[in-house]
């Protein structure tokens, strides 16, 4: 499984590999002096250091971003560093910001720089599901506390840095961060507006991140943040693609520093040696030859335009019942650097599988894709209800993977709603841009009016059969009219 990964991913990125300059030789400079190389060698190279360094540079600038503010927001996951944010209201269809919102969980966030020390993340007792993974700056998820690892009880996580060796005081959890900035992204079950406002709210209030050396201070106060200007208005995949190759180089060398590669990528950092691209070191690259030069200009818009292409194309070798479905690979990468590259454009922040699986429909049951003109109708068996230890979701996206806007502000049905279960126990959902008859309405997940829609499918703490995939989704069968 895992060769054929990567092979998948070797084909679909072959970009990175150009096979442009028929094998000429190249010199380029670089700040150990001139390397010379066979053009295609390193051009390959030059794309798989662009597509490793991709997640560091990317969870940088979503930093940057994030914690661009004084105090933590009110209602939206923004705070300094080392400072909670939390969500405390549902998107709607007017949120255009991010693809496929999520209408399930509130999020709670924190970015830690541990390079100012360890810090001490408490999380009261609840019988609430929720996840609380950790990631670290190359977007791989180290830890996942909550209910399915953790359970309900109240908890101190003590989150330290890579190079903390102290004793562990007794009653609280150890989380050793293999670099200095993380990312928290933690989720909660949300039922509905008024759980949201009352329960999860309740359990994000009793949430608290504090530097060890001021926990149990009763008057610590945690110190405001500083917006720069720059950062106020940006798009970070935005940004990112918008940087030449020496200053996206330069970022990494920067970055690496107090984010250095595991012992596992002793590869690519031998590849980077290579080309004079060391931690902290400034870095340039330069080339006489203007085809040579020409094309490492354009590369990273060319990587960018790719993986776009790639993410319009759905993975024929992930689907089954025309549901595209990712169940290993994701959140943790080990070597696959091309895979976690393309993963963090499409969707920075993935879970683990054992935490949620994400099918999503690419076909119907004659292979056609989705037409907002036909009514569907997905049918469970009650011995094939999504088979999940938490809860599920399916959730329908316009044209442009937006939630789609309808009178009733519905955008998704799941186990959470008070769902027509037919006498056998199975279970009827109506997808069609109408209401269908009054008694079926329950079971209604309104579509647009016209174009193309997509459906997502949420399985949160999906079981085994999920993983292994012996569970499947049952296939979208279009109404005849």
């Amino acid at each position: 499984m895992q060769l054929k990964r990567f092979c998948k991913a070797f084909v679909l990125l072959s970009f990175l590999f150009f096979q442009a300059c028929q094998g000429d030789e190249a010199t380029v400079q670089t700040p150990e002096g001139e390397v010379t190389m066979n053009t295609d060698e390193l051009l390959k190279t030059v794309g798989e250091i662009y597509a490793f360094g991709y997640p560091l540079v990317l969870m940088d600038m979503t930093k940057r971003v994030v914690t661009n503010t004084e105090v933590p927001h009110p209602t939206r996951p923004r705070a300094p560093i080392n400072q909670l944010g939390h969500f405390r209201e549902f998107p709607d269809h007017t949120l255009t910001a991010v693809v496929k919102p999520n209408v399930d969980t509130y999020y709670s966030i924190a970015w830690l720089d541990l390079g100012q020390g360890p810090q001490v993340l408490s999380m009261p007792a609840t019988e609430r599901y929720y996840l609380l993974p950790f990631m670290d700056a190359y977007s791989n998820v180290f830890a996942s506390p909550g209910t399915r690892t953790t359970g309900t009880q109240a908890q101190k996580f003590l989150v330290v840095g890579p190079n903390w060796d102290q004793e562990v005081p007794d009653g609280f959890t150890l989380i050793k961060a293999p670099t200095e900035m993380v990312w928290m992204l933690g989720r909660i079950q949300v039922n509905s507006e008024e759980d949201g406002a009352t329960t999860v709210r309740a359990i994000q209030d009793s949430m608290q991140l504090v530097p060890f050396s001021a926990y149990g201070q009763p008057n610590y106060v945690a110190p405001k943040g500083k917006v720069d200007p720059e950062f106020q208005a940006t798009t970070p995949v935005k940004a990112l693609r918008e940087l030449d190759l020496n200053s996206y180089f330069n970022r990494l060398s920067d970055l690496m520093v107090q984010n250095p590669p595991a012992v596992r990528d002793s590869g690519m950092v031998r590849s980077m040696e290579k080309l004079g691209l060391e931690a902290g070191k400034p870095f340039e690259l330069s080339s006489d030859n203007l085809i040579l030069r020409t094309k490492l200009k354009v590369l990273p818009e060319f990587i960018h335009k790719r993986m776009e292409k790639r993410r319009a194309e759905p993975d024929t070798n992930l689907l089954s019942n025309g549901w595209s479905i990712a169940t290993a690979g994701i959140g943790e990468y080990g070597t696959e650097y091309l895979r976690r590259a393309f993963i963090n454009f499409i969707a920075l922040g993935a879970n683990l599988p054992e935490d949620a699986v994400y099918p999503n429909l690419v076909y119907d049951i004659n292979g056609d894709p989705m037409n907002a003109k036909r009514r569907y109708q997905i049918h469970f068996e009650a011995d094939q209800l999504p088979a999940v230890n938490a809860f599920w979701s399916l959730t329908v996206y316009n044209a442009d993977e937006f939630l789609v806007e309808n009178e009733f502000k519905r955008y998704a049905l799941g186990d959470r709603d008070a769902l027509n279960y037919n006498e056998d126990g199975s279970l009827d959902l109506y997808i069609q841009a109408a209401p269908p008859p009054e008694k079926d309405r329950v079971n209604w997940l309104p579509t647009p009016e016209e174009g193309q829609f997509f459906m997502t499918l949420r399985l949160y703490w999906p079981e085994p059969e999920v993983l292994s995939g012996e569970w499947l989704p049952p296939p979208v069968i279009p109404v005849k009219e």
